[in-house]
Order: structure tokens, then sequence, then C-alpha cells
């Protein structure tokens, strides 16, 4: 014991001596060890701390709240209110004690032993000996973090102390001015309005010593470490505002004046508080201060200088009138809502009825504003609003009048609330409403004809509204318009509406407009003798059934517009088969197009997928069996089935309903593909009339490509599945795709095999049986490739593009043998461009296969991994390559970097430099083209390593802004002008070369050239002049 007291002796007298302040941490190890006790400490300080000198009884209080910041969490109650006491006492010592003091009793407020009532004594012996702004900034934050502490651990005490809790905190936080101060004062005071402490007499004072800081003007110095931001003291200080309704009295006559302010963020601020403060409030809170808020709001909306200022004063309107919407009416009550809602339509209403309606958009903003807070107020306002609006509709003659208040009466349709089981607001005014919008509809006007079909679904979304003849009446409408109408603006809102409708009234579409499109689709071309009117005929016939094949996917969102829907295309592909009706190629991949669009938006329920699993896919199947087996026949007439577009156009229809499919039809699915194409099973399809020998995947005799381009819809059916859902006979399937991959010689098939062996790779459990099944096929294809006179190459390269994209996708080890031999092909005389356009297959996206819709394993930032671990190895092979590959190696790593996320981007791009610049000088387009598009991000903020290339920089954009290549021209012109934007002294020597050189671009035949270089030389122009850059 000796020994410890010689040491705590020591430790002190170094420490408070000033020697050695390390010593205060190896007096708390001490602590924390055991070797002497905190009191035992208070007793060695005891010379120190009765010290005639005021700076070393500070440094020996110094010294015990260090340790005591280290070891608070030991300390037993007794000891806790010895200390408590022993620092209550020392606050009343020489001012220069203050610090450590305050530090000390921090420290203690984070202990779990507090004695009962030691908070209040603490409390009141800091506001009565303390002046909490006299202190500097760390000591005053001492203060706020022992009140945030206390207030977390014994609010029951602190709440005993009544308002003299409120005002010691306001003596204590008036006048502070450091944001990090402010940050934990207002933390303290939204605990205050928040968790119920009495406020008492000292409310006004709460609220004035924190609205002081409204609006927050504050701006954090650049590179700030501490981090803080205006819109965290802006939310903190709204907080506190707007905490208690008892704050409404000053608040609100506060929010009025700010809004007077010139100062933008002071007017967004003050209306952004004002819709959190009324959220809270109840109507009487708010009584009395109507019209001013009512004078402020409608200036701002009426006089507005920004679109956000705007926003948010009709937002402010909209939760004050739903404030006053919560208010209880009773016989004796003053309806506060009717009042207002007066002053609102006493100064809205009229303009709505100026005969040039200048100001009908503000006034009608400000109405629908209160109108969609309650559906009490959408009744005041729409039995107010309505019958002027309707009356001036019909009074009007002018086109543009009458869309103007038919898009008026639309953004009141989607304003109104409307209550459930209430019917709508709009119901006493239907007749008038459905008047206005089907005498639309038949104006010629496409304005007007386009604003009718948004009102029409506007109302169509009022629940109840319309009855069962309006919408009869409406789809006899759309039906007209879709059929006749050749203005394309309007065929799209035709369509749009159509979809709207149907969605909640599918029972006239079923019966009306479906059967009316199908006999217009089937209808037969116009025949005449006159060959220019034969062709706009036929032109316009054609436009008709686009606009029909577009308007059965809109309506099909509903099951049983699904079953209706989906046999008339289907049907559209048959008679192209058959040649029984004639349609186009572009018919029938629309039509295709439309199953795509519905497969997509359907509502995913069984019987949706029982549509798509029985009808559906197996009627595609059946069609492009036929085609591909009529394709060998001897007849003259070719399928539009067998065209590679329309095939193309057939796989995401099957993708997306397979991807959809519940799990039992899912697997059916995925049986009756593999069935099909491994064993000709073809029991499943429609029209069951085929040979019994089919081999799908197998070489056709004669070298008929037309059965062994199905395969693309096999990958349609086996690779959009959820990985949950097993294909069966996996092995042998893949071997045949391999099969397949490797030894066809037409493009489509082999290509569409290589993706469909791929996709299902992608989904495969790990494990052996996928490494021997990748290894063999690794090997396979380098063999393949390594022989110059294979006639298989192609194919080969193709295959091990899309298992290596397969691979990469998953993180599988094994991609990394692939892309290295992809890398070794950019030296390969036939295969090198090839094998550097591959690279933008693997690092995008694949719209078929390979993607998330499809279920694919996709790990998240394979491009940067597959970046990181590849760069290295690009620029060796580049530095390695003869000249005359090294386009390849520009090229591949162009398309490498050009699919990076920008900021990996500008991180990487400084240490590829030399290289983008050498791809600017690539005669590619491709190349120039991609590389621009990854340097003008870069440009906007310039590392150190592109100002030192300045030079060489500027020379190869300056020449590519002769390209032959208009996109080039562009792109080269965007990044001339990002650099005029560098520090003016690196850039002032090139200011005349690139003048110079931008005057032709200025005569440039192309406008979108010409505009560019008009920008980027008015930079330059101005570079270095007063204003300038």
């Amino acid at each position: 014991m000796a020994a410890d007291s010689t040491v705590l002796l020591s430790l002190v007298e170094e420490f408070v001596s000033g020697l050695h302040d390390s010593k205060a941490k190896d007096a708390a190890t001490c602590v924390k060890d055991g070797q002497f006790t905190i009191l035992e400490l208070v007793e060695a300080l005891g010379l120190s701390l009765t010290s005639t000198q005021p700076h070393t009884r500070a440094r020996a209080v110094q010294l015990l709240s260090e340790v005591l910041h280290k070891c608070y969490g030991g300390l037993t109650e007794r000891e806790v209110e010895v200390l408590i006491a022993f620092y209550e006492n020392r606050l009343k010592d020489h001012y220069v004690i203050t610090p450590p003091v305050l530090q000390g009793l921090t420290a203690l407020t984070k202990c779990t032993v507090l004695p009962p009532g030691s908070a209040v004594s603490m409390l009141r012996s800091l506001f009565q000996d303390v002046h909490v702004q006299s202190l500097m900034l760390g000591e005053r934050a001492c203060v706020y973090n022992m009140l945030i502490n206390l207030m977390a651990t014994r609010e029951a005490e602190l709440k005993g102390l009544g308002a003299d809790f409120v005002f010691g905190f306001v003596q204590s936080m008036d006048g502070e001015r450091d944001p990090r101060n402010l940050l934990l004062a207002f933390q303290i005071a939204r605990t205050i309005v928040l968790r119920g402490y009495d406020l008492g007499k000292f409310t006004e004072e709460l609220f004035e010593v924190t609205s002081c800081y409204f609006p927050i003007d504050f701006s954090p110095p650049p590179n700030d470490p501490h981090g803080i931001t205006r819109e965290e003291l802006i939310q903190m200080l709204r907080d506190v505002l707007t905490g208690t309704p008892r704050f409404a009295e000053f608040l609100l006559p506060l929010i009025i004046e700010k809004l007077d302010s010139d100062v933008l963020s002071a007017k967004l601020d003050s209306l952004q508080t004002l819709i959190a403060g009324v959220s809270k409030y109840e109507h009487k809170d708010v009584a009395e201060f109507l019209e001013g808020l009512w004078a402020s709001l409608r200036r701002e909306v009426f006089q507005t200088a920004s679109e956000k200022i705007e926003a948010a004063g009709l937002a402010a309107l909209t939760a004050l009138t739903s404030c006053l919407s919560r208010s209880v009416l009773n016989s004796d009550s003053e309806d506060s809502l009717g009042t207002f809602l007066q002053l609102v339509l006493t100064d809205c209403k009229h303009h709505l009825c100026e005969p040039d309606l200048k100001l009908v958009w503000p006034s009608a903003k400000l109405l629908q504003a209160a109108c969609s807070a309650s559906n009490r107020a959408s009744h005041m306002v729409a039995d107010a609003v309505m019958p002027a609006l309707i009356e001036q509709y019909n009074g009007r003659a002018q086109c543009s009048q009458r869309r103007t208040l038919l898009e008026v009466v639309q953004q009141f349709a989607q304003s109104v609330k409307t209550c459930e089981n209430e019917e709508s607001v709009f119901s006493a005014f239907r007749p008038s409403l459905c008047g206005m919008v089907f005498s639309a509809l038949t104006e010629t006007n496409a304005s007007l004809q386009i604003t009718a079909t948004s009102v029409l679904a506007s109302l169509a979304q009022q629940s109840g509204l319309l009855w069962d003849s309006d919408i009869e009446l409406a789809v006899d409408h759309l039906t007209r318009l879709l059929l006749t109408e050749e203005d394309e603006r309007v065929s799209l809102a035709v369509v749009e509406c159509a979809g709207a409708l149907a969605e909640s009234h599918s029972a006239p579409f079923i019966t009306n407009l479906i059967p009316r499109l199908k006999e217009e689709l089937f209808s037969a071309e116009p025949t005449d003798q006159n060959d220019n009117r034969e062709a706009s005929e036929k032109h316009s016939h054609h436009a008709v059934r686009q606009r029909c094949l577009s308007a059965l996917a809109a309506v099909s969102t509903q099951a049983g517009v699904v079953q209706e829907s989906t046999p008339v295309l289907l049907e559209v592909l048959g008679s192209a088969h058959t040649g029984g009706v004639a349609f186009s190629v572009e018919e029938v991949v629309a039509a295709c197009g439309s199953l795509r669009r519905i497969a997509e938006r359907v509502q995913d329920t069984e019987e949706t997928g029982r549509c798509f699993h029985d009808v559906v896919i197996p009627r595609l199947l059946s069609l492009a069996l036929q085609a591909a087996l009529q394709g060998e026949g001897p007849t003259g007439r070719r399928s539009p089935l067998l065209e590679e577009v329309v095939l193309a156009a057939m796989v995401p229809v099957i993708g997306t309903s397979c991807s959809r499919l519940q799990p039992t039809l899912a697997g059916q699915t995925a049986a009756r593909a593999v069935s099909l194409f491994l064993d000709g099973d073809v029991s499943f399809l429609p029209d069951n009339s085929f040979p019994s020998n089919l081999q799908l995947l197998k070489k056709q005799q004669g070298g008929s490509w037309s059965q062994s381009q199905m395969v693309c819809l096999l990958s349609g059916c086996v690779c959009s599945l959820p990985r949950t859902v097993e294909v069966p006979r996996l092995d042998e399937l893949m071997t045949e795709l391999e099969e397949m991959s490797c030894a066809c010689s037409h493009p489509p098939s082999y290509t569409a095999a290589a993706k469909c062996f791929a996709g299902l790779a992608n989904k495969r459990l790990p494990g052996e049986s996928l490494d021997g099944l990748i290894q063999r096929t690794t090997k396979r294809v380098c063999s393949e490739l390594d022989s110059a006179s294979s006639p298989a190459r192609t194919q080969a390269f193709t295959l091990m593009i899309w298992v290596a994209k397969a691979l990469l996708l998953r993180y599988h080890p094994l991609y990394a043998t692939l892309t290295d031999k992809l890398f070794s092909l950019l030296d390969d005389a036939d295969l090198g461009p090839a094998a550097a356009d591959a690279f933008w297959l693997l690092m995008s996206d694949s719209a078929d296969i390979l993607n998330r819709g499809c279920h694919a394993d996709v790990r998240i930032m394979y491009r940067q991994r597959f970046f990181s671990e590849n760069s290295a190895k690009l620029v060796r092979g580049f530095d390695a390559a003869p000249r005359e590959k090294k386009p390849n190696y520009l090229k591949a790593l162009s398309n490498i970097v050009n699919k990076l996320p920008k900021q990996v981007q500008l991180t990487e791009l400084p240490a590829l430099l030399s290289l983008l610049l050498e791809a600017l000088s690539c005669p590619d387009h491709g190349v120039q083209l991609s590389t621009l598009s990854c340097l003008e991000p870069v440009l906007v903020e310039p590392p150190p390593a592109l100002i030192q290339q300045l030079e060489a920089l500027v020379g190869r954009l300056l020449g590519l802004t002769s390209s032959g290549v208009m996109s080039v021209r562009i792109a080269s012109l965007r990044c001339i002008h990002c650099i005029s934007c560098f520090p003016a002294h690196e850039v002032l020597p090139f200011r005349a070369r690139v003048l110079r050189a931008l005057s032709r671009p200025l005569d440039d035949h192309k406008r979108l050239v010409r505009r560019e270089a008009v920008r980027a030389r008015a930079e330059w122009f101005l570079l270095g002049s007063p204003g300038g850059s």
C-alpha cells in the first residue's frame, strides 16, 4: 500500500506541476485496475486543492475530472455523492477552476448510480453559480451535455423543479452563437417541449430564446471538420418551434412577418415551419391569425418568384385547411373551416370567371390546395366552384379557353378528398361534367381532345361517380377516336385514358371495345386503282392497326380483359402465319409487343398465370413451330413468324410471362419446354398436327435453320424462371445447347443457344457439377479458338463471351479463365476487333437475359470488381501489343470504363489518362465517342494529372471537332466547354488557339453542333475578362 501511495503522489505531483499531462491517463488506469480508489485520489490531491494558487487548484480539479471521464462507470453511489458535493462547492471557487469542474460534473451525469436528488442539486448549483454564456465554447458544451444526460436519465427529478428548470435553461442558452452548441441547445429545448416539461410563465421566454435564430441563415465553412449543416439546424429548430401548441400565438405572427422577407430561403423555411406547426395545432390555436396567414399565402402564390415557394405555399394552405377541418362542430361553435374557406373563395373564385382567364391558374391552385385537405373542404369548395366552371365552359367558344377550364376541372378532380363508402364530391355535377367531356371529345381541336381524355380518366378514379351508361358512352367515344383520329398525340392520350378506365370499369371494354378493335384488325386492306391513294390508305390502315394493338395492351390489366384480349392478339399472329389476313412484319412485332406489355402490367393472380401458362405460351410455341416446319416445305410463301425480328419479339413475351408465374406453373412450363426441345413432345401444343420425329436442338438436314432458331424461345421459357424453380434434365439440356452453340452455322441460332446456356449456368447451384461443366466447356471453347483454321471459331467465341458474363455476374471464380482468354484475343488477327467489342457486352446490362428481371444471379458492383482485377492486365497488354493491335486495347478500355459508375470513373481515370488520350486519336468513331463520354464528367473537377496533360488533351479535342460523325463533334465541343472552367492561368495560353479552331463548327451544317460550338466559344471568349470564367 505504501508503494501505491507513493505512485499516486508521484502521479499527482507530476500532473499538477504541469510536467506531464499524460499522467492523467496513467492515474485513470490505476483506478480502473484497483490500485487505488477515486476517493483516495481526492485525498492525494488535498494539498493541491487547498493551494492558495488558483491555477494549482485548477490543475488538481482537472486531473480528477479527466480520471472521472474514464472511470465514471465503476463509481459507487457513496463516491458519486461525495464527488458531487465537492464539485458543487468548487463552482463557487475562482473562475479558472470552473472549466474542469464542469468537465467533472459532465462525467458524473453519466453515472448510473446518481443518488436521488443529486440531479436537482447539481442544476441548482449550476444555474446559481455559473454564467454560462461567459464561458468558452467547450465549457458551454459541457453544460448542455450535462442537461442532455440528466434529461435522459433523471427526467422525473428535473420535472420536479417545475418552471425553474426551464428558466435556468433559458438563462444558460440566451446569447449562444456557436452552431455546434446550438445543436445541443435545440436538442434540449425540443425535449422540453415534446416531453411535457412545465413551462409555467416562461413559455414566451423559451420561445423567444430559440426563435431569435429563425430563420437559420448558417452557411458552413468549406471543409468543415464538424460536419454541421444548415439543414440539421433548420430541422432541429423547427422541431422546437412547432413542438407545442402553446407556441402557436408567438410562432404564427413570426411566420407572417418572415414571409414578408425578400430572401427566398427565409420564405421557404417559414412555409415549411408553418406546415409542421399546423399539423399539430387545433383550430382554436390558429383562428386568430387566419386572415394574416391567408393574405401571406395568397401573395406567395399570386406573386411567386420561385416554383419551390409556390409549392410550399400551396402545401401550407392544405395543411392549414386540414387543421381547421379537424374542428368538431356543435350548435354554439363557430365553423372555423367555413370562415376560412369563405376568405379563400372570396379572393379566388371571381378569377375563374374573368374574360381573359389571366389569373385562373394561381386561383385554381389555391382552391385545389384547400380542396385536397379534407372531405368537408372538398364539398365546400366544389359546391362553390364547379357551377361557375361549368357555366364558364358552356359559355366559351374558343377552344383554348375551354381547354384551360377543362384542365382546371381535371386538377379539381385529382385534388378532392372522398371518404370511403361515401358518394363522390362531384356526384351532383356528374351530368354536366360528362357533357363537358363528351362534347370536347367530339371537337376537332387536338389539344382539347387530349385534355378531355385526361379529365375523363380523372373522373373515372372517383369511386362510384360515373354510371355504367357514362362508361359505355365514353368507350364509344374512345373507340371512335382510336379508329378515326390520325393525330398521334390524340391517339396516345386515348390509349392512356382507355387503360385508366379499364382498371375500374372493365365490362364495357370486354363487350364493346375489344370486339370493335378485333373487327378493325381483321378488316381487309383497301384496294384502289389509284396507286398514290392506295399507298396513303394502306399507311392509314397500318396506323389504325398499330393503335388497336396498343389499345388492347393498355386496357388489359384485369384478368377478365386479359382473357378476351390475348386471344385476339394470338389470332393476329395466327392469321399472319397462315395468310388468312395480311399482316406486315411490323404489325406482327407490335402484336408481340402488346402481349409483352400485358404480361408486364397484368395483376399477378393465378387466373392470369394460367391464361399465359395454358394459352399464350403454348400458342406462341405452336405458331413458331408451324412456321419453322412450313419453311422447309415447297410452298412459295414465307411466314412472317420465320423472321428473326418476330422471334426476337416473342422471346420477351414468354420470358416476362415465365418470370411472373406461380412456382407450380413455372415448373410445369419448364418441363414442357425441355420436353419439346429435347424429345419433340408436342402434346401440350394446340393444333397438334406436328411430326413425331422433331429434333429442335439437332443439326437440320440441308443446312436449314428454321427449326434451330427456335432455341431463342427455349431461352425465354427456362432462363426467366425464378431460381427456386428446378429445370428438369438440366445436364442433358446444357450439353445439347453447348453442342448447338459450337456446331450450328446460323448466327441467330448459335447466339441464342449460347445465351440460353449462359442463362442456365448463371442460376445453377454452385458445386462440382457446375464447375465440371464450366471446365469442360472452357476446354472446348479454347480448343476451337486456338485453332486458326477451325470453322467454329466465331461460334466458340460467342459462347465464351456469354458464359464469361454469366459467371462474372455471380462472382464465380472460373470466370477469370474465360476473360483472360478474351484479353489474349485482342491480339488475334481475325477476332481482335470483336474481342474489343465483347467488353461492352460484358459490362452492359442485357435486355432479354442475365438481368434481375429474369431472376439472374447478379451481384452488386461486379463492374467495379472486374475493372479493379483486370485494368492492369489491359495496360500491360497495350504496352506489349504491336502498333496495329493497340486500337483493340483502346476500344476495350473505353468499353470497360464507360460502363463504370461516374464516381469510380473520377477515381480511376487519372491513372489511365495516357491511354484515354491515345484512344482519342484512334480512328474508330465508337472508341472516340465512348472515351469522350468518360472524360466529360472528369473535366468538371479535373485532377492534377489531367491539367498536366492539357496540351495533348486540347489538341486532340480540337481535332475531333471536325469529325465526320455528329455525335463525336458534339461530345468534343462539350469537353472543350468544360476545359474553359479550369484555373484561368492554366487555360489562358490556349485561348487564341481554341477560338480560331471553334470558328469552323460555328458554321457546321447541323444545328445541334452549332449550338454546342456557340456555348463553348462564348465561355472561351470571356476567359480572363471581368465576370468571365
